[in-house]
């Protein structure tokens, strides 16, 4: 009865590991910008929303 609790135990948390691991993967592309070059992006994204082009280029390009 107890090898069952582990083994659930071990189970529980190596499936929170694997989420762990997922959710920093989907997060790297947003690091792959510098700090300064990412606030220039979002300022000129800013500015030309601001002067009505709606349609202006995302500032992360979206995944493929």
């Amino acid at each position: 009865m107890r090898a069952r609790w582990k083994l659930l135990g071990l189970a529980g948390a190596a499936g929170v590991a694997a989420s762990g691991a997922i959710a920093a993967r989907n997060r790297r592309p947003q690091s792959d910008y510098e700090p300064d070059e990412l606030r220039d992006r979002l300022r000129n994204r800013f500015e030309e929303v601001q002067a009505g082009n709606e349609e202006a280029e995302p500032v992360v390009p979206p995944k493929e």
